[in-house]
Formats: C-alpha cells, structure tokens, sequence
C-alpha cells in the first residue's frame, strides 16, 4: 500500500468513526429526552409544582390490585386523598376496586390500558393506550379531568403531540423513591422525608407482592411529612392551587 492510499484508508477511518460517534450522541440524546422527567416536545408538563407552600401530592402507579382495600384502609385511616395512575385493563378486570378507590375520594388517572412503553408506537396505538383507558375510568366514576402519566415516565414524539392535540398534561414527579429497586419500608420513609419539598409529587408503587414494603411504609411516610408542616392533596388539587383556582 502507497502513501496516498494509506493517508485515504486513514481518512476513511477518521469518518467513521465521527460518524459512530455523532450516531451514539444522537441516540444519547434521544435516550435522555425519552426518560425526561422535566421536559418533552409539546404539551403541558409537570413534575412539581413550584410553591413555598408545604402541600404535596401522593401518587400510585399500576394496579389495581387485591390489595386495594388495604391501601384504602391505610389511606382513610391518615385521612389523606391520593391520586391513582391506573391500568386501563386492570380497572376492567378488577372495576369493584376502582370504584372503591373513587368512592373513598381518590382521584383515577391515566396510565395507559397495557402498560407498554409508549416511545416508536403509532398515533392509533396511542390512541387507544389513553382513550380505552379514559373510558374504563369513566366507568369507575371518575368526573372531572383525566391526567396522564406514561408508563416508567417514558415518551418521546407521537405520544406528547397527541397529548397537546386533545389538551391533556402529563404528570411526572420529582420523588420516587421505590423505583427500580426494592427498598425497606424504613427506606422508602427516609427517602421520602428527605427528598420531599413544597410541591413535591411522590410516586410510589404499592401493588402486586414486590409492594409489599411500598404498602408497609405507606403510614409511615405520611406521618414523617406531616410532622415536618405537610398536608396532601390530589393531584388536581396540587394544580388548582398553583393557577390559583379551584380544580373542576
């Protein structure tokens, strides 16, 4: 091989490897808009809400489940109200439960009907996750706005622009301290105490047997955050009071 076909083959192999490096940026980059939780494409967003007043919102994902009694109990016993990101196909296979959480004075919202990720998925396929998913929560009789909250927090295009479409907000969170990994009861109480602020949306998953320390600290978190001046309220509530109006 000459100088003149080395010096190309090393200029080929320069643009290659610019080009690999360019393409892991660009999937880097979509990996990070995808899993934002404070950031997505179009339409509304919120992770938190910014206030100096101590008011936080408790939110379940998944479910719901057999244990939806005990966590009713659990809640009805520290009088609090807590806003529930159901499963479309849970709420229909198990409706008593979720005309319970709605006559115990939670709020039902939105987390897809099968819970499948909802990045590289066609319009009609996030048509019917959201709006299958509305009406099995209409059916438990939940009035009012639906919010929504995409599975493992996960979008990227074509669920936000049907989300801005149809004027629906995504509901984030900024506390999660049972997520991917399976803490003590006593954990997931510390952590929550700690990461807590004025506004904080605290995301938790108590169902099916891995909920088990979830639903076990339940009680606990509650009462560590009221000592420290908390109250609780649905997320509607928690929105309602940062535009400074009542939630419809």
């Amino acid at each position: 091989m000459n100088a003149a076909e080395t010096n190309v083959r090393r200029r080929l192999i320069k643009l290659l490897v610019a080009l690999l490096a360019v393409l892991l940026l660009g999937a880097m980059g979509l990996y990070q808009l995808m899993n934002a939780r404070t950031f997505q494409l179009a339409g509304e967003l919120t992770d938190r809400v910014a206030t100096e007043e101590k008011v936080v919102a408790l939110t379940f994902d998944d479910g719901p489940d057999e244990n939806t009694p005990e966590i009713i109990d659990i809640l009805a016993e520290q009088r609090v109200r807590a806003t529930f990101f159901v499963i479309g196909a849970q709420v229909e296979a198990r409706p008593q439960d979720a005309q319970a959480l709605v006559a115990a004075g939670h709020q039902l919202a939105n987390h897809t009907y099968t819970h499948r990720r909802m990045v590289f998925v066609s319009p009609a396929t996030v048509a019917s996750e959201v709006e299958r998913t509305d009406a099995a929560i209409r059916m438990a009789g939940q009035r009012g706005e639906i919010l929504f909250r995409p599975p493992t927090g996960k979008k990227l295009l074509v669920l936000p622009l049907y989300l801005a479409d149809n004027q629906r907000r995504t509901v984030m969170w900024d506390v999660e301290p049972d997520s991917g990994k399976a803490p003590t009861a006593t954990e997931i109480v510390a952590a929550v105490r700690e990461e807590t602020r004025p506004g904080s949306i605290i995301l938790l998953h108590p169902w099916y047997a891995n909920g088990r320390n979830t639903r076990e600290a339940v009680k606990g978190l509650i009462t560590g955050l009221r000592d420290q001046g908390y109250r609780f309220v649905t997320v509607s509530e928690l929105l309602a009071d940062r535009a400074g109006r009542r939630p419809r």
